[in-house]
């Protein structure tokens, strides 16, 4: 039986999501929880790799297992045996067919950065940090020039292992709400690094460091010494994994 379960976690106590041989992940930390409901070994495949420090509001994965167990033990039951900073929001069983990574056709990431001159104390991890002004008209008309199919290796971690630098950002608007920025952004799918980074040259362009058109440079060269150092993870959340109705996920963030 293939089971989905939608999961949400705090990542600031983790070493990221991928697995490790210290244990220390988001997916061991799960893997030991499940396979302890199901009696046996699991391993589990998440629909996106997160770094440490970043959160997700609704990541997915999915496992294989031969135990019949009823939902409410994949999510009570493995809730139970977990961390306070991870939770399985639900559990779906779905066909063999289905897989968290590749049948998904859309993420979407949240990043969170507090605009003012002292750092925070209540919501450290919580959100990113800038203490000087940013300029919000400056960086929207920088963030417009990244939307459609591009080639985004000027915003790609030198590890990164996807087969292709060309994604497709259908989404990236800037709101401001008191002194919070709230970055919304939705591609069919993310390189490795590749929201930090966008988020590091927005606020080149937000301090006047740089032109809006400046982002044109930086996307064009597909070199990454053009791009602003990676930004911070604190604030940045995987908020939702899109996937065709009929699998029927009663997707929630």
């Amino acid at each position: 039986m293939r089971i989905a379960l939608g999961v949400e976690y705090d990542g600031g106590n983790y070493c990221g999501w991928q697995s490790q041989p210290n244990g220390n992940t988001v997916q061991d930390t799960l893997q030991r929880a499940i396979g302890q409901i199901a009696g046996e070994s699991i391993s589990i495949i998440a629909a996106g790799r997160t770094d440490t420090g970043v959160h997700a509001l609704e990541q997915v994965i999915h496992f294989d297992t031969t135990a019949t167990r009823p939902l409410s033990a994949w999510v009570r039951g493995v809730n139970a045996l977990l961390p306070k900073d991870i939770a399985v929001r639900w559990a779906h069983p779905v066909p063999d067919e289905f897989h968290a990574r590749f049948s998904a056709h859309g993420r979407c990431y949240r990043y969170l950065l507090l605009n003012r001159p002292t750092r925070p104390a209540l919501q450290t991890g919580k959100v990113g940090w800038f203490h000087t002004p940013l300029d919000l008209t400056a960086m929207r008309a920088a963030a417009a020039h990244l939307i459609g199919e591009h080639d985004f290796s000027a915003f790609r971690a030198a590890e990164c292992q996807a087969k292709s630098p060309i994604k497709t950002l259908y989404q990236l608007d800037i709101s401001q709400q008191s002194d919070l920025l709230v970055f919304d952004l939705h591609a069919n799918a993310f390189l490795h690094h590749q929201v930090r980074n966008l988020i590091g040259c927005l606020v080149y362009v937000g301090k006047g460091k740089h032109s809006p058109d400046w982002m044109i440079t930086v996307l064009e060269s597909r070199n990454r010494t053009f791009a602003a150092p990676t930004f911070m993870p604190d604030g940045l959340y995987l908020r939702q994994i899109q996937y065709a109705a009929h699998w029927g996920l009663p997707l929630q963030a």
